[in-house]
């Protein structure tokens, strides 16, 4: 294999992130002297030797396409989470080709270059349409995810195909956007798909993702059980979960308020694009102070304890618009990521020593959160679906990855290629070709405004 220039004969699939890790994804694939790019995230490393200096925004190093850039037919964004476009502000301009993606993860990336001061193109790609860059021509295939408008993509050169799959669950009411559509992925089954390049990240959980749909009576109760106010952190992007709050706040007859600039700007875009129209009022924040305590639902962004978001603000009783106080309730509607457990401990102290009662999604009996991650039922079942020759697991670590190919094999996939960032698997042939190119990580150096290599001690 010459990774330097795939020719007519060659299909290649080259991970430079995200493959052996959760987070930081950006994916290559070549053909006749072209490449697609499929993602291009972040992810958040907490530096030890800082403490309280929060976590360091981290990025895989594009070297490899970047020095190709005029090979690049386009890159294309599935969804609008940060380990899958908040990379695109500080390396695009390595990059100058068009993206391409649907309505609501085009405002939030168009938001995010405003704030940058880049300029690029970002194009909008409907639900279902096709699409020809150079030679790839991409089906995109709406698919259920914890973002709106998440979308798997089949990529096609004639002499064979791939489904990507980004991130995705099989989720029959989501809330928002349509539910999975079995009868799309069956079809696949029947076009000889070659191989499937398929989300691990909840590969050793057994059984089936919750529903979103299902976390509305467990919400709706322990809020109606709470005498004073109530705050809900969550994941700003998962538009789903704040319909279901505001749902939830129109049955429980309380006034709605959201906190934090992220929420406001993701409700921003959403709303842009269609979402959050019933239900989803909320009142001015500079109001919420003034409401009854048992009268008041609201959203808040840092449900991972990150220093200086609203949540931490209101523990520390310093939030300039609201003051929670004993008999208050903190529900934390969101999966604590790993690495992240000191800080959302510490927070859940500070709130209980104020005789704030704080719930964790993990540990109550009700249904609070939802993973927007498929398990292993829920893998079995797309590879029955799909029947593609072979599974390439990516977005997990080891573990995940080794459960996955596990599960694609008993589902009858005949051939599993593992593998890591910078190894090229060669789509035709069933094989990898290991360290085929240089890989790393960059991060954005707060004192000279510059990206730089990631150097840490082993």
């Amino acid at each position: 294999m010459n990774v330097m220039n795939p020719t007519h004969r060659d299909f290649w699939f080259l991970p430079l992130g995200g493959c052996g890790e959760i987070g930081m994804n950006l994916n290559l694939y070549g053909h006749a002297g072209h490449w697609l790019m499929v993602d291009c995230g972040v992810t958040f490393e907490k530096l030890e030797q800082r403490p309280g200096a929060g976590n360091q925004v981290e990025m895989a190093d594009p070297g490899f396409i970047a020095n190709r850039f005029q090979a690049l037919s386009g890159i294309i964004a599935t969804h609008a989470h940060e380990d899958h476009i908040g990379a695109l502000p500080y390396l695009w301009e390595q990059f100058r080709c068009p993206i391409y993606t649907t309505p609501f993860t085009r405002n939030v990336i168009l938001q995010k270059f405003r704030q940058h001061g880049v300029d690029a193109p970002v194009i909008t790609v409907n639900p279902g349409d096709s699409l020809q860059l150079g030679p790839f021509c991409i089906d995109w295939l709406p698919i259920t995810h914890s973002t709106p408008e998440t979308h798997a993509l089949l990529i096609n050169i004639g002499l064979g195909s791939v489904l990507h799959t980004a991130d995705w669950k099989l989720d029959s009411a989501p809330i928002i956007g349509a539910a999975i559509d079995p009868a799309l992925y069956r079809a696949l089954g029947r076009r000889r798909i070659d191989a499937v390049v398929c989300d691990s990240t909840n590969a050793t959980r057994a059984g089936h993702s919750v529903s979103e749909s299902e976390l509305f009576a467990g919400l709706l109760e322990v809020i109606r059980s709470s005498p004073g106010r109530v705050v809900v952190g969550c994941f700003a992007s998962n538009i789903a979960r704040l319909q279901t709050l505001g749902n939830v706040g129109y049955v429980a007859k309380r006034y709605l308020g959201v906190l934090g600039r992220s929420l406001h700007r993701m409700i921003g875009c959403a709303r842009a694009a269609g979402y959050l129209k019933e239900n989803f009022n909320p009142v001015a924040t500079g109001d919420l102070g003034y409401l009854l305590p048992s009268e008041t639902l609201m959203m808040a962004t840092g449900s991972q304890g990150e220093a200086g978001a609203a949540l931490h603000r209101l523990a520390m009783d310093s939030h300039p618009d609201l003051n929670l106080a004993a008999g208050d309730h903190v529900i934390l509607s969101a999966k604590t990521i790993p690495g992240n457990e000191a800080e959302v401990e510490a927070l859940v102290r500070t709130f209980e020593a104020r005789r704030i009662q704080v719930t964790l999604a993990e540990d109550s009996s009700r249904l609070l959160h939802a993973s927007g991650h498929p398990c292993a039922d829920e893998l079995r079942q797309m590879y029955e679906w799909v029947k593609p020759r072979v599974a390439i697991p990516v977005h997990g670590e080891a573990r995940h990855l080794q459960r996955n190919a596990e599960i694609a094999r008993a589902a009858g996939v005949p051939v599993q290629l593992l593998g890591e960032n910078g190894d090229l698997f060669d789509l035709l042939n069933n094989r990898v070709q290991q360290s085929a190119a240089a890989v790393g990580r960059l991060f954005l150096d707060p004192d000279s405004n510059r990206l730089l290599p990631v150097r840490r001690e082993r």
